[in-house]
């Protein structure tokens, strides 16, 4: 099958697949985010235009990445707007502070930066020198840290919506 064009519209089946969601969780999102609005033709078919992946996209990273609860996806689309959330899909779940430093330590690029020429990926460095064994444990323990305070954030998070309902 021939692939499709980035500006094609994708069925339910298609996104469900993409975005690795089962196609009533996709229902259920549409439910409850009136800014997602698939077309839909003869027989309910919904065809997703790829500015609806994007969004769908970006609500999955929160909910399913970043903790958020679907009140808490709401508040970000009143307050931040679908613009914030479209990005926030596009950052991805391994483009965390604590992803990148772990991606430093154990020799992937920086985005931008995954391969050379050759397609190695390069080893970390700042100048000429390779990072100092220090520095690795540094950047490890910061890592570290990063990640604790993300899961305190997102527990905070899931308390702070409950208090709301």
């Amino acid at each position: 099958m021939a692939e499709k064009s980035p500006e094609a519209f994708r069925t339910i089946s298609e996104v469900a697949s993409d975005l690795d969601v089962p196609q009533h969780v996709l229902r259920f999102w549409e439910s409850k985010f009136s800014q997602i609005k698939p077309l839909k033709r003869g027989g309910g078919r919904r065809y997703y235009r790829p500015e609806d992946v994007e969004l769908l996209r970006g609500v999955r990273t929160l909910l399913y990445h970043d903790g958020y609860t679907i009140k808490g996806v709401q508040k970000v689309f009143r307050e931040q707007g679908a613009r914030f959330i479209v990005e926030t899909g596009r950052a991805g779940e391994g483009d965390t502070v604590a992803g990148l430093a772990r991606g430093v330590v154990h020799g992937e690029a920086p985005l931008g930066q995954n391969t050379r020429e050759d397609g190695e990926v390069p080893s970390p460095q700042f100048g000429q020198a390779a990072l100092p064994e220090q520095d690795l444990s540094a950047l490890l323990s910061l890592a570290s840290r990063l990640e604790a305070f993300q899961r305190e954030l997102v527990a905070s998070r899931f308390t702070e919506d409950e208090t709301e309902e």
